[in-house]
Parts: structure tokens; C-alpha cells; sequence
């Protein structure tokens, strides 16, 4: 389920989803927010463009709404049935989470996107 050749691998890893050789980002760490969403123009090892046409990644807006609810559920989730905390805590729980999260939910948003359009391809990793 978690191997090289999967979609789940690419997504996760935020490797090229053609060959997943190389990291989409030119760094790994998403917390540099300067640098957070600064992504290689193209892969080194196949050649994959990665915005394959202008404002390619405007659709990832719609797979970071998706993705900020699932982690605001999941705080909410929690935060009420296990930490028992009132709606003002939970609140600030939701909140908190989707700021501290914000730049791997940004990531991983776009890793989700492009891997709708592109699939692994074993023969361009070996270029």
C-alpha cells in the first residue's frame, strides 16, 4: 500500500509522481515559509514539467479545502471525546491545528493534485 509505484507513495513522500525519484520541493522542510511552496521547474530524473500549463495549481486551492477540514475534524475529534474540552477549547484547538499545519497541508494539497493527472511510469525513472 506504502510502496514505490503507488500514488500513496508519491503523495506522502512528495516525490515526482512519474518516476518518484526526487522531491518536488526544493526543500524538505515545509516550516521554512519562505520556501514552503518553492518547487523544482522540472524533474531531474524524467523530465516531468510540473506546472504543466499556467496557474496549474490554482485546482490544489480546492484539495486544501478538503484537506483542512479533515485535519480540523480530526482536532475536533480530539479534542471532545478525548480531552473533553468545551466548544471555546475546541475552538482554539481547530484553529491552532490548521496554523500549525498550514504549510504540510499546503504541500500536501499540491502533491494530491498533480498525482490526479499524472501516473507512475517505472520506465521514466530509468532515463
Amino acid at each position: 500500500m506504502f510502496t514505490k509505484g503507488t500514488k500513496l507513495y508519491s503523495i506522502l513522500t512528495a516525490t515526482c509522481p512519474r518516476c518518484q525519484e526526487e522531491s518536488m520541493f526544493k526543500n524538505k522542510n515545509p516550516y521554512i515559509l519562505s520556501q514552503a511552496l518553492s518547487m523544482h521547474d522540472t524533474c531531474r530524473h524524467c523530465g516531468l514539467k510540473y506546472k504543466m500549463e499556467p496557474s496549474f495549481f490554482y485546482g490544489a486551492m480546492y484539495v486544501s479545502y478538503a484537506v483542512g477540514i479533515a485535519f480540523a475534524v480530526a482536532a475536533f475529534v480530539i479534542s471532545y471525546f478525548v480531552f473533553n474540552a468545551g466548544i471555546d477549547m475546541i475552538f482554539i484547538s481547530i484553529i491552532g491545528t490548521l496554523i500549525v499545519f498550514m504549510p504540510i497541508i499546503l504541500r500536501l494539497s499540491r502533491t494530491i493534485w498533480i498525482n490526479f493527472f499524472v501516473s507512475y511510469n517505472p520506465e521514466a525513472s530509468k532515463k
